[in-house]
């Protein structure tokens, strides 16, 4: 893990800390490391630090050798690198932890002695990406949708409102992350799973979403990179 030495902790400092908190669309670091690096660091905190190579979350964690190129995709149209598996983790979050990898499309559950539970996700298409510190603050069994008023801007032929089920864009489950409108989801496009398509919200195939569910309670913390 990147140790940050007297002189780097010092400029870290000076750039400040951030915590529960969102930044908007643009406001992450560049994929190239950018004038600002976000770093997972240890504690509760999420610490800017000054320039260093880039550092992806997916180097705190163990990672599986990919499938060999040319494999077939699932039944569900769905890459098998994106099925869930247990993994290494190298990390200092503890135990109950939701890590989401927006970059590389993984959601990761720290279970403690060293391992973390990946899961593939889809995440916000450009234009709708953001990062930050939140908790689940409510859970929901086949969540009713109703699609907020810029949504409907966007989209005209959205319903106001629509009941749980198999149709429903948000899946068999839904964990509500802060007082925001993100959720983590389920979702009836299992195909999009590793894709950059949604409107902000971290999109998991139903039978995934269903397991972290189950995993996770109101209170626990996601740190999204």
């Amino acid at each position: 893990m990147l140790r940050l030495f007297p002189s780097i902790a010092l400029a870290a400092f000076a750039f400040g800390i951030v915590h529960d908190q969102s930044f908007a669309a643009g406001a992450r670091p560049a994929a190239d490391g950018g004038p600002l690096l976000l770093q997972l660091m240890s504690g509760s905190r999420l610490t800017f630090a000054t320039p260093q190579p880039a550092f992806p979350a997916s180097s705190l964690f163990q990672q599986p050798p990919q499938r060999a190129p040319g494999s077939a995709a699932t039944s569900g149209g769905i890459d098998p690198a994106f099925l869930p598996r247990t993994v290494g983790y190298d990390g200092a979050q503890p135990k109950g932890t939701i890590i989401i990898d927006t970059e590389a499309r993984y959601l990761y559950l720290t279970l403690g002695g060293g391992k973390a539970m990946r899961y593939g996700v889809g995440v916000g298409r450009p234009g709708f990406e953001w990062a930050g510190t939140h908790t689940i603050t409510r859970k929901a069994e086949w969540p009713e949708w109703v699609p907020p008023d810029e949504m409907r801007e966007r989209v005209p032929n959205l319903p106001v409102r629509m009941a749980g089920g198999p149709e429903n864009p948000l899946g068999a489950r839904a964990l509500y992350l802060g007082s925001t409108l993100y959720r983590i989801h389920g979702s009836n496009e299992p195909w999009t799973i590793g894709h950059a398509v949604s409107s902000g919200c971290i999109r998991m195939r139903n039978e995934d979403v269903i397991d972290l569910y189950g995993r996770v309670g109101v209170g626990t913390r996601v740190i999204v990179l």
